[in-house]
């Protein structure tokens, strides 16, 4: 991986406005890159999809998100050959013997009636843990990516028990291989809460304040914060990470749910041998929510800290490439997809790649900067829609107040119509 020039990271700390109370504290690490975030320079005819992100160089905005699709060499060899920005492989821990997935772990929600083969795919569920493959195969397989597609990004997921030194050593041995970034694992959901892993970091912010601490102090590479949904307030989280030394966020991860019952065998789903366990929910049922929670951190991002130096990567039921421009236009710099390439394949790319681009030329946009975070600035508050609602209401009573022209008179309205000319 080629060496990067590096800035120190300054954040503006907000952590007294939070609900909670902790300690802040002042986290020493390396500074790791000068990521002002921007769209490659020049003007083209045909619309600019590259992006660079955190000092770091992708031909679009789509990256592979961590999950199945980056789950082996095979695999993400195909995601670069297909032309994606970027590739997170699959999390990876110290111990994958402790890693034991079972089967069938997914189940689907179509839309149409309970227990139909036939429909649409609206919905997904998993019930599969981070990569139960040994840590020396998955680096192994890292280093061979970068020697051979060294022009091409990618990102390590990690996640680790709750222990300093753990976390330090697995993100050293990655590094070694010469990934472009560290994406920290912060919100699965489901499997080894009780290790303090995954969502049960990412739901105490205390917590995640403190592990943010380690691993911004031993990283060298940019390091992307993964949240969870399931939270009361994302942008809680979103903060404590960027201030603990973050430079980027990615979300959301799944939402904690029970796909269904089976109304002919009376069993949950995905079934394993008559049972099952709630799992993480995914898919183009889960879209609108992640935009709200894409919003709900851009907007805190945008308030509190200096948007160039941050990157925001959105997650949740990407299809199409309009389902894409909805993020950037949220304020995403890039845009992740997991279950949408395991339901369509690798070659999804292309296609999203042409439906932004088309997106983009009907709005005559160039370059992924000239609309990224252009619709944040219409969300307000209720109370706000109401009185702009009764701003606009007296606005246009006072335009139709007295007749423009003899063309506007009416034989019913005759008198009433007279009466609205009358001066006081």
């Amino acid at each position: 991986m080629a060496n990067l020039s590096m800035t120190q990271l300054k954040t503006r700390n907000s952590a007294s406005r939070f609900s909670f109370n902790f300690s802040k504290k002042v986290y020493p690490r390396p500074s790791r890159v000068d990521f002002k975030v921007f769209a490659s320079e020049g003007q083209v005819s045909e619309p600019d999809l590259s992006v660079k992100v955190n000092g770091l160089h992708m031909p679009n905005p789509f990256v592979i998100g961590s999950g199945p699709p980056g789950t082996n060499y095979t695999v993400m060899k195909r995601a670069f050959d297909e032309g994606w920005g970027g590739v997170i492989a699959k999390t990876v821990s110290l111990d994958a013997a402790k890693v034991i997935n079972v089967t069938p772990r997914y189940a689907r929600l179509r839309a149409n009636a309970n227990g139909s083969a036939k429909g649409e795919i609206i919905g997904w569920q998993n019930i599969e843990l981070i990569s139960d493959r040994p840590l020396e195969t998955m680096l192994k397989e890292f280093k061979q990516l970068k020697e051979e597609y060294p022009d091409r990004i990618l990102i390590a997921s990690i996640m680790e028990e709750y222990n300093k030194a753990a976390w330090e050593e697995l993100i050293d041995r990655v590094e070694q291989t010469g990934i472009d970034a560290i994406e920290i694992n912060f919100s699965c959901p489901h499997g080894m809460p009780e290790r303090k892993m995954g969502a049960a970091v990412g739901q105490d912010c205390a917590l995640l304040e403190e592990v943010c601490g380690w691993i911004n102090a031993k990283a060298t590479v940019p390091v992307w914060a993964k949240m969870t949904p399931n939270i009361t307030d994302i942008s809680q989280p979103a903060r404590v990470a960027l201030s603990s030394g973050c430079e980027g966020i990615a979300a959301i991860n799944t939402i904690m749910s029970v796909m269904g019952i089976n109304l002919n065998t009376l069993r949950p789903e995905p079934c394993v041998e008559g049972y099952s366990t709630p799992g993480g929910y995914s898919a183009k049922a889960v879209h609108p929510i992640a935009l709200g929670k894409v919003m709900s951190i851009a907007k805190m991002m945008k308030s509190e800290f200096d948007s160039e130096n941050y990157s925001l990567s959105a997650i949740g039921g990407v299809e199409t490439g309009g389902d894409a421009a909805e993020f950037i236009l949220l304020g995403a710099n890039t845009v992740q997809v997991c279950t949408g390439v395991m339901m369509h394949g690798y070659g999804l790319v292309k296609k999203l790649s042409l439906e932004l681009k088309d997106f983009m030329k009907k709005h005559n946009f160039t370059s992924i900067e000239d609309f990224r975070g252009a619709s944040l600035q219409y969300f307000t508050t209720h109370t706000d829609l109401v009185h702009r609602r009764q701003e606009a209401i007296k606005q246009r009573k006072a335009i139709k107040k007295g007749l423009q022209s003899d063309k506007d008179w009416t034989g019913d309205g005759f008198v009433k119509e007279s009466e609205s000319m009358v001066s006081n």
